[in-house]
């Protein structure tokens, strides 16, 4: 019985080309902190790092404070009050890298079903930018924060894509087993991993990431209208 559907956010509900949204995400951001001294080519390089080590997170602390540590490592104990500039800029100019995202009703849709027949839904999104940020991809995508029952952000998640135990921490916190549940992401490496623990997987056709030369003929394949169809099937099951 299906108990849960988690997904993935960038290429998935929110349709985008990933290597444009951080040319254009990062670009933007390092003007914004170059105003205040920060070398641009530096500072994206250690975002960049910053990032690598919450990848690398074992779940000992949030990765918030993974990043901070990392960033203050490199740029002083005193760039950690730059955190309002952050919060500032996604307030502000982030809003404008919405432009070269898509939409489809589509995402709003399939939550809205999923949550009517009873399923929990979450937001498995890679926990590595801050909540201001995610939220703000989630209303882009046509939806609020608050129609999924659990949503990863840096501020309350130790883990991150493509490690198991992150799937595994969701997994407790729904209050589910494996297989009641389903992983639908864009990333072949980050979310079809799921089906390690024995959960279903379904594999959006929009944007897909795919690092190596894996067949992929062997995951549930299609758009958002085939995803659609694939979980009001697994629904009647």
């Amino acid at each position: 019985m299906l108990k849960a559907v988690f997904f993935d956010l960038d290429g998935t509900l929110l349709p985008m080309n990933q290597d444009e949204f951080v040319k254009q995400y990062f670009s933007d951001m390092s003007k914004r902190f170059a105003s205040l001294g920060y070398d641009p080519k530096k500072f994206q390089k250690t975002i960049w790092e910053a990032i690598g080590e919450e990848v690398k997170n074992d779940g000992s602390r949030m990765n918030v404070d993974v990043f901070w540590d990392y960033f203050a490592s490199v740029f002083g104990e005193e760039s950690r009050k730059d955190n309002d500039v952050f919060d500032d800029y996604y307030r502000t100019d982030f809003q404008y890298v919405k432009d070269i995202c898509g939409y489809s009703p589509r995402s709003k849709e399939i939550v809205t079903m999923l949550r009517e027949h009873g399923c929990k839904v979450v937001l498995a999104t890679n926990p590595i930018f801050p909540q201001i940020a995610t939220d703000s991809r989630i209303r882009w995508a046509g939806m609020e924060p608050g129609d999924f029952d659990i949503v990863t952000y840096m501020e309350n998640t130790g883990l991150t894509k493509p490690n198991l135990e992150y799937y595994r921490y969701l997994l407790d916190k729904a209050g589910v087993k494996p297989e009641e549940c389903i992983m639908v992401g864009n990333d072949v490496e980050e979310d079809m991993i799921a089906s390690e623990l024995g959960m279903k997987v379904f594999l959006v056709n929009y944007f897909i990431i795919s690092r190596t030369d894996k067949d992929l003929s062997i995951y549930p394949t299609g758009d958002l209208d085939d995803l659609k169809k694939f979980l009001e099937k697994e629904m009647c099951q």
